[in-house]
């Protein structure tokens, strides 16, 4: 192996080699563990140390770093305290998740990491949102984010590398091509000769290094990042090097053939580089004794510190409220000057106050710009707040929400538009498991909105027309915010941005222009879960919400006999279930009525809970009515018979009668 120091002076090459022999010394005690049944499973990163220690040694702390799983050499450059990534591995609790997640699956704030998720990806796209914050608060700082070569057929690689190229944004893409995705080569994986190739594809500068080359990595990224950060744009790098142990220890290198084995077994990193570094004369066999002597009883050390500590306590209330961060609404009260407005016209008007009150919102999504969305919810935003802040985007979901996701991490809000909440389908994994599972996790939140414009009753079939919270209402730690009327669309909006946690907002079209209500015209806050009692009867509740609760006022005002009580549940996440025990405990009847079709929706889960907790006091069987178990059909008296609204009259008078 040739090495150049272009320049790079002595002590630095010094300290690059004790950085490189750290993780290798540790990852030689964690596999003696491992065999000894103290950790349960090690993922290796052994012949892979000069990509972290050489990317990690040029980022500044300040900037962040985007590992996976072989880059443990990132973590210890950053001086991480050996014993709380020891007790990390062993699920304890001093670890970094509180024993919830293994391994590298943890960011920590204090060290500017943001661990890696199993699903890979939405990796990419929170290094973008990081990076975009950067940029917006004029930080000349770089964003690392790590993948293997396997995650470069994901579809997220390619919508990070192209979001990045569009906004020009600071990250550094760092592709370690170790030659198997788990036990599948990479000439069963692409096409091209080097991943590299596929920068030219998205006009991103890129550069294969050779991985095991430390002075190579080191000085080709610090050379680069030192650009970066003055004249921000990614950079894609192919790093060349192997995995010289299996995926992780369980899987084994069966598979790999031995003259492959021995071919990188020669290029070792460390061996390499301790072989140059004695020969000049900068390292001598007593430093290196005196350098793996020290490793070595620091690792010992911190172990016993880890080893020590009790296992994490079971606290179920901890569990619980430990999925949501803590968060106290600001109430701001509405005030006395009204307007009448439409449903769209509240929604628009409560983002823009969110976004004259907090100065680090960023609206994304697809035409949400000077064309206003195609809703023209953020009709004259632009004017108002600059393109950096109202972002179109590519039609690229997944990424979308990561960046979302990365916004939040980097200190700021964001609110996402999908254009149709269908389309939630392809940005469907960052919701559920990078946005849902952050603040369970690791204790970060997830500030971050996304708007969901929903439903039926406009012709628009099957693509354009679902009403899909109960996708979301089942994942813990997302919340799920459904209003029928301008006056709680816009307070509720407003608590939605001011909320940390992430936030679900579904906004049914067929409401949007024809819906109006004298609305507040200052900025004001709605409470989470707490329903809105519309109607006061003793005969029967009525349980609704979006498009449903319109549809039951037409139906009771066609009923006026009918003395029913007629709640609008507003928020499903968090659910207000006790205003439904009290006035099932005063009509004893109750009929939930959705735009969901019925397996598995909301409305089940409502029904589950009043015949659990109050079945004594129901004087009828609780029904539940929604659409037919189909798709959105697209003609009009196809979809008139797919909703419930007839089906909704005829149940009710029949429970009233029971």
């Amino acid at each position: 192996m040739q090495y150049d120091t272009k320049g790079i002076p002595q002590e630095v090459q010094l300290k690059l080699y004790e950085r490189m022999l750290k993780p290798r010394m540790i990852e030689e005690k964690m596999l003696i563990l491992l065999r000894q049944g103290k950790i349960s499973k090690w993922f290796s990163g052994i012949g892979q140390e000069a990509i972290s220690v050489g990317v990690a040694s040029t980022m500044r702390n300040e900037e962040y770093v985007l590992p996976m799983h072989r880059n443990l050499g990132v973590f210890t450059t950053r001086n991480i305290p050996l014993h709380r990534l020891f007790a990390q591995w062993q699920g304890k609790a001093s670890g970094f998740t509180k024993g919830r997640d293994r391994s590298f699956h943890f960011g920590t704030q204090d060290y500017n990491i943001i661990g890696m998720i199993s699903h890979l990806g939405p990796q990419l796209g929170v290094a973008d949102g990081i990076a975009l914050a950067n940029v917006l608060k004029k930080r000349k700082l770089v964003t690392a984010v790590f993948t293997g070569e396997g995650g470069t057929s994901e579809g997220d690689f390619h919508e990070a590398l192209n979001v990045a190229a569009v906004w020009d944004l600071p990250v550094l893409f760092c592709i370690e091509n170790n030659g198997y995705g788990l036990s599948t080569p990479t000439r069963e994986q692409y096409r091209c000769e080097h991943l590299a190739d596929k920068g030219k594809g998205y006009g991103i500068e890129a550069h294969v290094i050779d991985g095991n080359n430390i002075l190579e990595v080191f000085s080709k990224v610090n050379t680069l990042c030192e650009r970066m950060r003055e004249n921000p744009a990614p950079v894609l790098l192919e790093f060349k090097t192997f995995r010289m142990r299996g995926h992780e220890e369980a899987s084994g290198t069966k598979y790999v053939p031995n003259d492959l084995m021995e071919e990188w077994a020669a290029k070792d990193p460390i061996a390499n580089y301790e072989s140059y570094l004695l020969k000049e004369g900068i390292l001598t066999d007593d430093i290196i004794a005196d350098r793996k002597a020290k490793i070595s009883t620091e690792i010992d050390e911190h172990l016993k510190i880890a080893f020590e500590e009790e296992t994490v306590p079971v606290v179920k209330q901890c569990e619980l409220e430990d999925v949501y961060q803590q968060y106290t609404p600001k109430a701001v009260e509405p005030g006395s000057d009204l307007k009448s407005i439409r449903l769209v016209d509240a929604i628009s008007e409560g983002l823009r106050q969110s976004m004259e009150l907090h100065d680090n919102l960023v609206l994304m999504g697809q035409d949400i710009a000077d064309y206003g969305g195609v809703f023209k919810i953020t009709e004259g935003f632009v004017d108002s707040f600059g393109k950096e802040r109202v972002r179109n985007t590519p039609i690229c979901e997944s990424v979308i929400v990561s960046a979302a996701a990365g916004l939040s991490i980097n200190g700021m809000k964001a609110v996402m538009e999908m254009q149709f909440a269908d389309f939630a389908s392809t940005g469907f994994n960052p919701i559920v498991n990078y946005l849902a599972k952050m603040h369970y996790r690791w204790n970060e939140k997830a500030d971050v909105v996304i708007r969901m414009p929903c439903g039926g009753g406009v012709a628009a079939g099957p693509f354009h027309s679902q009403t899909n919270e109960a996708w979301f209402t089942k994942t813990p730690g997302l919340k799920v915010v459904y209003p029928a009327f301008p006056y709680d669309a816009k307070g509720l909006l407003a608590t939605a941005i001011d909320d940390p946690n992430p936030v679900l907002f579904f906004e049914h079209k067929a409401l949007y222009r024809s819906i109006y209500q004298d609305v507040p015209t200052n900025y004001y806050t709605l409470p989470f879960g707490k329903a809105s009692l519309l109607k006061e009867g003793d005969t029967i509740t009525v349980v609704t919400y979006g498009a449903g609760v319109h549809w039951a006022l037409a139906t009771l005002g066609r009923h006026p006999d009918i003395s029913a009580d007629l709640i609008d549940l507003r928020t499903l996440q968090p659910l207000d279930i006790e205003t439904v025990y009290a006035s099932v405990e005063k009509t004893g009847k109750l009929i939930i009525l959705q735009e969901d079709s019925l397996f598995g929706g909301i409305a089940s889960d409502i029904s589950a809970l009043v015949m659990e907790n109050r079945f004594e006091y129901l004087d009828g069987p609780v029904r539940r009515i929604a659409s037919l178990e189909t798709p959105i059909p697209f003609a009009k008296n196809l979809e008139e018979q797919y909703l419930p609204k007839e089906r909704f009259e005829e149940a009710l008078l029949q429970l009233v009668a029971y």
